[in-house]
């Protein structure tokens, strides 16, 4: 008989709710942050987006340098994803007039493309198989674009198809209720299902971060993008420090 394989961690989460919650939290922090430094500072998309590229890279780079799982540091780390995504879908659907549906589109693409490269390249593209500094390039990539192309995909929806904040985050959140739907009482893959899960808490988080900082006038809540930003910060460490995070474990 041949011995049990030991199991090997990475430095990835294990996906729980906790995880879902964080994801959302810090989508929704990703929209107010990112529209806080381009417009509330009034530094413009193609400048904040610069600055949170450089955080973006930064905290890859402890990421991937990291000996083992630090959910701080991977938090972080997809905090940086989610506001470099949304100033960076800003400034191509905006500044450059892609316009949110060209911009989907693209983004949609480039996304599949780095899964297909990731696959073809790794053999896996499942979260608990992310346990080298390859895998690691290839998941922070995939990632990145995922949250690129949910701030367009959030906009798209809220504004372009005018069905407002409210609209746009009942039917995110109706696409992810079926997706949990899924993942429970059908045979799915759990690979698809976690990513299309993972890139649709991107959109939420973006018409969820819109209702909490836009205009009355405009089906907003009217809050400040600071105060904002704070408070969902300050539940995100709750979430990170309340509770204990285990790295994804791989057994086979």
């Amino acid at each position: 008989m041949n011995p049990e394989k030991p199991a090997v961690f990475n430095k990835v989460p294990e996906v729980t709710l906790i995880f879902w919650i964080l994801k959302i939290l810090a989508t929704t922090l990703g929209e107010t942050g990112g529209d806080a430094v381009s417009m509330s500072m009034n530094l413009g998309y193609l400048v904040g987006t610069g600055i949170f590229a450089i955080i973006f890279l930064v905290a890859v780079i402890v990421q991937v340098s990291a000996a083992k799982f630090h959910p701080v540091i991977y938090w972080v780390t997809i905090i940086a994803t989610t506001t470099v995504g949304t100033t960076l879908a800003d400034f191509a659907d905006r500044s450059l007039g892609i316009g949110y549906a060209g911009g989907t589109a693209i983004l949609l693409a480039l996304l599949l493309a780095s899964l297909f490269v990731w696959y073809r390249t790794l053999g896996s593209v499942a979260v608990d198989t992310v346990s080298s500094p390859k895998s690691e390039v290839f998941y922070w990539g995939t990632i990145m674009l995922s949250q690129t192309l949910g701030t367009a995909l959030g906009d798209w929806t809220a504004d372009t198809e005018a069905l407002g904040y409210s609209g746009g985050i009942i039917v995110f959140g109706t696409l992810l209720a079926a997706i949990a739907a899924a993942y429970y009482w059908t045979k799915t893959s759990h690979t698809i299902l976690f990513w299309a899960a993972f890139i649709l808490t991107r959109p939420l988080g973006a018409v969820v971060g819109d209702f909490l900082d836009k205009p009355l006038n405009q089906g907003g809540l009217a809050l400040s993008r600071y105060s904002a930003s704070a408070a969902l910060l300050i539940a995100m460490l709750f979430f990170i420090f309340a509770f204990s995070h285990k790295p994804a474990q791989r057994t086979h």
